[in-house]
């Protein structure tokens, strides 16, 4: 079998996958931009191509989203031929949709099994889009433009013989016409990896962390309200008072991923700064670390340290951070919102609170950080559901292989 990945950040979500078809001795092919160079994979041959314009000047607002979409798969499209002319044909596509990449391999391979994987469909109510009224608002003219945002997708979609979905919610956020065609397998979680372990260290400022030592630590990509930076800040001087052994641990890069900047400018880190910085004393300051990006080693570690594990999301894409954290056996204080309530269960292996509920959430957190037994309570019923339900072995590379060998018989 002849399979082609395509995704502008490979390998992405097919770290696993590709490799896993390669191993298999099936031939292996990745299409990706070349902004940066893919790490190596084994048994894979990536071929990268380079977007060769920009967004045209003065184009309407609502539209601007859809050119470029449009401008990335034609690159996308003119590498696949120059692939298609040297001989590779292949049997099947997987591709990422969400840049415009898959919009036009169909022209190029007509009898290839196209599958997608659909991470997030954007609706402008009952998602994302205006769940926080603090950083928007929607109006009508927004909501028409999130409509757009999806018009790209809609036309992959009706190209394509099946998709793959991580999460059920994420699946449930696609149009009911195409649903049927969505099987949900998450991407997977490496458990021996993410494991607990009760010897972890995790070196910060000096000195050494432990199991011994209350920590709090809170993952992002980037600090910003997407994941609830805003709330986790504010419910801090709280926390911090109530916990005055408690070391909070900060993982994120300054700037946004998924939302926009603020208008003032300002970073949302400076901006909680100034706004929580009064409210603490000079001691309890001390015991916020930002931390940046850390290398995936560290992180790990991170949580193995890990006292109580704070995750805030939106409803949007559920964050591998959080699957890893309960993996390696954290305690964890989470948003009660629709993505996460799909893998924890309140009062079982986790405790939900209101994403906007800063006090309750300190309050949340400083409980299960005095309640030793509840933790490990916490922490061992986490690890079963990831074991059982999200194990990269055993559990979510033989479906996603099964899912591409069935797509090649179709």
């Amino acid at each position: 079998m002849k399979v082609l990945f395509v995704h502008q950040n490979f390998p992405a979500q097919f770290k696993h996958l590709a490799p896993a078809l390669a191993a298999a001795g099936h031939e292996v092919v990745a299409l990706t931009l070349r902004r940066q160079a893919p790490a190596a994979l084994k048994g894979v041959r990536v071929v990268t191509y380079a977007v060769t314009r920009g967004s045209s000047r003065g184009i309407h607002a609502w539209a601007g989203d859809f050119e470029t979409k449009v401008i990335r798969g034609e690159a996308c499209f003119r590498a696949a031929l120059q692939l298609r002319d040297k001989g590779f044909l292949p049997d099947v596509i997987v591709a990422h949709p969400g840049w415009g990449e898959s919009l036009f391999l169909r022209h190029v391979w007509p009898k290839s099994r196209i599958g997608l994987y659909c991470e997030f469909f954007y609706r402008s109510e009952g998602a994302d889009v205006g769940f926080d009224p603090e950083t928007s608002v929607v109006t009508e003219a927004e909501a028409s433009r999130v409509t757009l945002r999806n018009a790209a997708m809609l036309l992959a979609m009706d190209g394509a013989d099946a998709a793959l979905a991580p999460t059920r919610w994420q699946a449930s956020t696609y149009p009911e016409t195409f649903r049927s065609r969505i099987a949900v397998i998450h991407d997977g979680i490496d458990t021996a990896a993410a494991a607990p372990d009760p010897g972890a260290t995790f070196a910060l400022d000096g000195r050494l962390l432990s199991r011994r030592d209350e920590v709090i630590t809170f993952v992002t990509r980037s600090l910003e309200p997407y994941r609830g930076y805003h709330v986790f800040m504010r419910a801090l001087p709280a926390l911090l008072k109530a916990r005055p052994n408690a070391e909070v641990l900060i993982v994120g890069q300054e700037g946004v991923s998924y939302g926009v900047p603020r208008q003032d400018g300002v970073s949302w880190k400076q901006a909680m700064a100034e706004e929580v910085g009064p409210s603490l004393s000079g001691s309890e300051a001390s015991r916020i670390h930002h931390l940046g990006q850390v290398p995936y080693d560290r992180f790990l570690s991170l949580l193995k340290v890990s006292t109580v594990h704070v995750y805030l999301t939106y409803p949007f894409v559920l964050s591998w951070s959080l699957l890893e954290a309960m993996s390696s056996g954290c305690a964890i204080v989470a948003s009660d919102t629709a993505p996460v309530r799909e893998v924890i269960t309140s009062g079982a292996d986790g405790q939900l609170v209101d994403f906007f509920d800063a006090l309750g959430l300190a309050q949340a957190v400083a409980a299960l950080a005095a309640d030793r037994p509840r933790q490990e309570r916490f922490g061992a019923a986490a690890r079963r559901r990831i074991v059982r339900d999200y194990d990269l072995a055993s559990v979510a590379l033989p479906r996603q292989i099964a899912w591409v060998e069935a797509l090649a018989r179709r």
